[in-house]
């Protein structure tokens, strides 16, 4: 199973999802990372520190952030979707799909839509 630190703006409903299906996710509230405007770049440099993968709604910024600095744990950006459980099993099946998250940038997306960044 994957290893996650789920940006600021990530739904807490996803990350138990996601728990329950058997990832490790920690949270910025639990990294002691909340409420300080920490910036992308900073957010990805801490996942990277952690051996962590980064899950985040914010994907124009992270997906701009992929392409100057790839050498991270991994990037999945979702797009905004009210079905926390589906999102969750979306994100799994995603990230099933690699051995390594390294380095990779995986979108999930609601199942109306394309492939926005």
């Amino acid at each position: 199973m994957a290893r996650f630190y789920s940006n600021e703006n990530f739904p807490l409903l996803t990350v138990v999802k996601l728990r329950e299906l058997g990832h490790e996710v920690v949270t910025a509230l639990e990294a002691g990372n909340a409420n300080q405007r920490i910036a992308d770049e900073s957010v990805l440099i801490y996942a990277a520190s952690e051996n962590l993968a980064v899950l985040t709604i914010n994907r124009k910024h992270f997906v701009a952030l992929h392409h100057r600095k790839p050498a991270h744990c991994g990037i999945v950006v979702c797009s905004v979707d009210a079905d926390f459980a589906g999102r969750a099993r979306r994100i799994h099946d995603a990230v099933s799909l690699h051995r390594d998250l390294r380095g990779v940038l995986i979108r999930v997306n609601r199942p109306d839509q394309g492939h926005p960044s």
